[in-house]
């Protein structure tokens, strides 16, 4: 049960999952039977995912994005999101209330991801040199202020906020306060 998506709210992921199911599937040119065969999921599940009718785990949502070609995220995104990267959705909620799994963001990767933890002193910054291109950072702050330099333009983030980008483009890291920094840097190439 633990790893079941389930409706909570009329505002949850289910609806988008349902709206992005029919459309990358219409897109796709693929009949419900056909996305059935393709995927493993029943016909059943199926209408009843597009439907917004039904309850699907997490594996089977990963089942049908690779189907359909398409990355788990775009297929739990809200449609009205900005961006491709961020996505902020509640995705997994367990039986005790405040047990929840929430997918932030998501970049494409071809061959490598890390994941670093960062800490920064006060009035500390560290000045990065542009990746290759297709290379992405994502950035979830725990403690303190960080302050993203983009191309000459910055922006801050307090801790419990995240940032995506591009990394292959002249960036750094800056802590602007009197308190430590930290936060956690994942590099996916």
């Amino acid at each position: 049960m633990s790893n079941i998506l389930h409706s909570q709210d009329g505002g949850d992921v289910l609806a988008h999952v349902a709206g992005n199911l029919r459309r990358l599937r219409a897109k796709a040119g693929l009949a419900q039977t056909a996305l059935a065969e393709k995927s493993g999921i029943s016909r059943r599940m199926i209408v009843a995912v597009e439907g917004g009718d039904a309850n699907i785990s997490l594996s089977s949502l990963d089942r049908l994005a690779a189907a359909l070609g398409v990355r788990f995220a775009d297929l739990v995104r809200d449609p009205a999101h900005e961006t491709r990267e961020n996505i902020d959705e509640v995705t997994w909620r367990g039986a005790v209330t405040g047990s929840e799994a929430r997918l932030l963001a998501s970049a494409p990767a071809v061959a490598e991801a890390q994941m670093w933890l960062w800490s920064l002193g006060p009035g500390d910054r560290y000045d990065a040199e542009p990746d290759p291109a297709g290379w992405h950072e994502m950035l979830f702050v725990t403690g303190g202020l960080l302050t993203l330099e983009l191309a000459g333009r910055t922006q801050d983030y307090p801790a419990g906020t995240f940032a995506v980008y591009s990394s292959a483009q002249p960036y750094a890291y800056l802590n602007r306060q009197a308190e430590p920094l930290t936060f956690v840097r994942n590099v996916v190439s």
